[in-house]
């Protein structure tokens, strides 16, 4: 805990943030982190509550109060121990994560709860200008070779961890530099990819081997056969990401201007790390709809804005959550409710309960989209009659979430059995865990669990590592 009065004493106090106008006009990151008296006085918030929900509403399990304490006592390089126990990349996560933990905080009662995300930054991004961030190869070698396929959080924290556990780690990247959706989903705005090229160069260091333009499984011309890997590997973990897009089969889906978002963002990504992309995807001047209400349809809302997009507007097929939710039914769990994202402060109009039911064009391109109301009774959509009505489009962008993994390649070619919802099947407890049905072959992140959160992906790429480990020394002292 920080200071014992504290939480009464002291307000919650967000980050500094550039005004949306300005940093419309830029693709670079525009939050700050906390000063160090401000991190300091944040930090005096952490009560004393007894049980640490935000400990158990944290996916990696951050001993939060331990570093909510050590920072209000101006102990950082001690708290950034305590941060790097749980989680190998906090500046991340202190940047992208929602804060679940915050949710679950024991002041969020009063709906004030300790700044835990931006605490997290602060210490992080402390570590990294006193330059306590450093790499740490192990004391001795295994003899054992691993290969990790997907170099998204999953991937990376899973071969960080085996690396420092003596194991010889070969990372597959099919795209051209690392990072998964870290590095070609999420906007710069939102993370700076030097962010990440600084944790590979960490990870280098500590003996992780990087091959790009490496797909695993297919028949591209960069594809390595995936049955390769079991035979030169000793152990062979999966961790590529949810690349299925939910699609949107309405009369007019064929027309040109309709693209899925991860057509969309990466694109720009790559032009922003000073890439030349033929044929690039632009909102410039034109009028957007993006379909689909979630952090994905956010990123392209954002996009689009810094593109100079005549008109940005986002439709949700659900109903407009409340704009607070009912603490007493839902804490300490997290709870649905209205949410206005960065994206969403640049302009957008945001509108909830709308089916799309057509696109209409002329001359192949699409010009308009037409979408009718709908009300949810028991559980069931129907249209409210009357309500069609028509928008202007000339870019749509489909954000409606992920069904899972690529099947062919990789999936296909190692035989892996396949839960229920396309993922591949591999429990997280008990004997084998993160083992899939080929026991050689350990399965991680977004590819096990299904679209999720770069925390989510974190914590099983660090418990993956572990299982790893123990298949092949019988025993691990890496943390789960």
């Amino acid at each position: 805990m920080g200071k014992i009065t504290g939480f009464m004493e002291f307000q919650r106090l967000q980050e500094a943030s550039e005004a949306p106008e300005a940093r419309k006009k830029h693709y670079r990151e525009f939050v700050g982190h906390l000063s160090d008296q401000e991190a300091t006085v944040q930090g005096a918030r952490c009560m004393d509550c007894g049980t640490p929900f935000c400990m158990s509403g944290c996916p990696v399990n951050n001993i939060i109060p331990d570093w909510n304490d050590l920072v209000y006592k101006q102990n950082w390089r001690a708290a950034l121990a305590t941060l790097h126990s749980t989680n190998n990349f906090p500046e991340f996560t202190g940047r992208v994560c929602p804060a679940p933990c915050e949710a679950a905080c024991t002041l969020n009662i009063n709906s004030d709860a300790v700044g835990i995300k931006s605490i997290e930054h602060a210490i992080v991004d402390k570590g990294w200008e006193m330059g306590w961030v450093l790499p740490l190869p192990p004391a001795h070698k295994s003899g054992r070779k691993v290969a990790v396929v997907g170099s998204g959080p999953a991937g990376m924290a899973c071969a960080q961890q085996l690396a420092r556990a003596g194991h010889d780690v070969v990372l597959y990247e099919k795209n051209d530099r690392i990072g998964g959706l870290l590095r070609y989903g999420i906007p710069d705005f939102k993370l700076e990819k030097h962010l990440i090229d600084r944790r590979v160069e960490q990870m280098r260091a500590e003996g992780v081997e990087f091959r790009v333009n490496q797909a695993v499984g297919g028949s591209g011309s960069n594809a390595l056969p995936a049955k390769t890997l079991l035979r030169e590997f000793d152990a062979v973990v999966v961790a590529g990401g949810a690349e299925r897009a939910r699609d949107l089969a309405v009369p007019g889906r064929e027309l040109d201007g309709i693209h899925f978002a991860m057509e969309f963002l990466p694109q720009q990504n790559k032009v922003v790390a000073g890439d030349r992309v033929a044929g690039q995807i632009t909102a410039t001047g034109k009028h957007v709809v993006v379909i689909g209400g979630g952090d994905t349809g956010s990123d392209c809302v954002g996009t689009s804005n810094r593109q100079g997009a005549a008109s940005v507007t986002q439709f949700e097929l659900l109903p407009q959550p409340p704009a607070q939710e009912n603490k007493a039914l839902v804490w300490p769990d997290w709870p649905i409710k209205l949410r206005t994202s960065s994206s969403h402060e640049e302009g957008c109009a945001r509108d909830w309960s709308v089916a799309t039911k057509r696109f209409e064009g002329a001359g192949g391109k699409v010009n308009k989209l037409i979408a009718v109301r709908i009300e949810w009774k028991e559980g069931k959509m129907a249209e409210v009659p009357g309500s069609e009505f028509e928008l202007k489009a000339d870019l749509v962008l489909l954000a409606m979430g992920f069904l899972g993994p690529v099947q062919k390649g990789l999936i296909e070619e190692l035989g892996l059995e396949q839960d229920a919802r396309g993922n591949v099947k591999a429990a997280t407890d008990g004997a084998g865990c993160y083992q899939s049905s080929n026991p050689k072959v350990f399965a991680a992140g977004d590819m096990r669990r299904g679209q999720s959160l770069v925390v989510w992906a974190i914590r099983e790429g660090r418990q993956c590592a572990r299982a790893v480990d123990e298949f092949l020394r019988g025993t691990s002292d890496l943390p789960r």
